[in-house]
């Protein structure tokens, strides 16, 4: 079910961008009285699943979900109707049209994608805000996953700053940001009350780029351990244990805090254990055999159960600007990971993602902050990659526009139906390779 959820939401997301992103198009070839053919959410080579004509226009729905596309008359695009480009230019079409209009018309796309990502981020801060837990709340500081120590962070530390940038914020997101894309070679942290600088190595940046690591935490709040939830069919139920149940010991060994637990149970998988429990402030021993496992079958009290949960609420006014620049960060975070790709300090084979990591982003459950979130970095990379320079993409046809606008001269039918092929191969094998990396992996897991 988590999958179709997921599914579900990456077709209603882009498919809202991919109609905003065209309506880009169409609109300013209307009001320039460029004819518009043909008006389509996803690709229809073949047959379309619905159709209607209103007007000049064809709108439909095609049956390959790879994005969409407006039909200018008089362009080369990915129509390749070279019929009609052989017949000499008639007034409503691209070709007829000043350059000054084309680049518009070209622009339309790229522009609604970055107004609507702004947009997004502003209007998701205005309705929701931004909860967080503040660093100096944590007071019991980190439990270090495996990743995380390999970075040479240990359970106990408190994680001050990264590189140059303070840490107010308790979030391990922010030293994978910081090393990956803004190349910090430290990490700052209180160790029992003293201060140590880790280094950060480029082995550290592969690592953590590593595509079997993108979902992976570095390190989580460290936490009491205290009964949320116990679930029906596993040794937790069957053995009596309760909600708002403190475990404070195991085998006869005080614990204070749940990462403790967790290294009796692996310990001790199949295996009966005695927990020292607190129940309503009275002490009580349970035995219980944890499973083949070593899983009990409970879920622990989320953080914001122990410490003061923070949220910053943004007023209307307030929330533009600061939409503009969560969206200003992300796209700034783009360009210098391709930096990174180019300088070959970043993996492009660990590092771009085919539709099932964009998927799986969304979540399993349908969260609608969350889901605006995602629709608002999928609409500015969206338009950040269209804005790229290669044939067939806006980009490219903005960049000879404005070698006409530059020169005077206008690029030949037969040099734009070459580049516009060249860049379509060359996109088409940026789709296949993403995605065949993500098969391939997916493939892996399962043998």
């Amino acid at each position: 079910m988590g999958y179709l959820v997921m599914i579900g939401q990456l077709i209603l997301s882009l498919s809202i961008l991919i109609v905003l992103h065209e309506m880009g198009h169409f609109f300013p070839a209307r009001w320039f009285n460029t004819r518009v053919e043909k008006f389509y959410l996803f690709f229809d080579p073949g047959f379309s699943l619905f159709k209607f004509k209103k007007g000049d226009t064809e709108y439909g729905i095609g049956w390959l979900p790879l994005g969409g596309y407006v039909k200018i008359s008089g362009m080369i695009d990915e129509s390749m109707d070279k019929e009609a480009m052989a017949q000499p230019p008639q007034p409503w079409e691209f070709r007829s049209k000043p350059a000054w209009q084309r680049l518009i018309i070209m622009l339309g796309g790229v522009t609604v994608n970055f107004i609507l990502g702004f947009l997004l981020f502003a209007m998701v801060l205005f309705t929701w805000g931004k909860t967080y837990l503040a660093s100096e709340n944590a007071v019991y500081g980190i439990h270090a996953d495996s990743l995380g120590r390999e970075l040479g962070l240990a359970t106990g530390d408190r994680v001050l700053a990264v590189g140059d940038r303070q840490l107010d914020r308790f979030t391990d997101r922010n030293i994978m940001r910081e090393v990956v894309i803004n190349q910090a070679s430290t990490i700052k942290i209180d160790r029992n009350g003293q201060k140590i600088s880790l280094p950060v190595t480029q082995e550290h940046v592969n690592m953590l780029t590593k595509r079997e690591n993108k979902d992976e935490v570095l390190y989580l709040p460290r936490l009491p351990f205290v009964i949320n939830s116990v679930s029906d069919g596993y040794p937790a139920k069957e053995a009596g244990i309760e909600i708002n149940d403190s475990i404070v010991g195991v085998n006869g060994n005080p614990i204070k805090f749940y990462d403790e637990y967790q290294e009796y149970a692996k310990k001790n998988k199949g295996k009966k254990i005695t927990l020292d429990i607190f129940r309503n402030g009275s002490p009580k021993q349970i035995t219980v055999k944890l499973n083949e496992n070593g899983i009990l079958g409970v879920r622990a009290m989320p953080w914001d159960h122990f410490f003061k949960k923070d949220v910053q609420e943004y007023t209307f006014s307030e929330s533009i600007p600061a939409g503009f620049q969560e969206g200003k960060k992300l796209l700034s975070d783009q360009i210098k990971a391709f930096g990174g790709i180019f300088a070959g300090r970043i993996k492009a084979s660990e590092s771009l993602g085919g539709f099932g990591t964009i998927a799986g982003m969304f979540g399993g459950v349908w969260v609608w902050e969350r889901f605006w979130r995602m629709t608002a970095v999928l609409s500015l990379i969206l338009g950040f990659m269209n804005l790229l320079p290669i044939p067939a993409l806006d980009g490219g046809y903005v960049m000879f526009l404005i070698y006409e606008v530059i020169s005077g001269r206008k690029p030949g039918d037969k040099f734009m139906e070459y580049a516009t092929i060249t860049g379509f191969i060359l996109v088409l094998g940026l789709l296949l390779f993403a995605n065949g990396l993500e098969l391939i992996n997916w493939l892996k897991t399962l043998f």
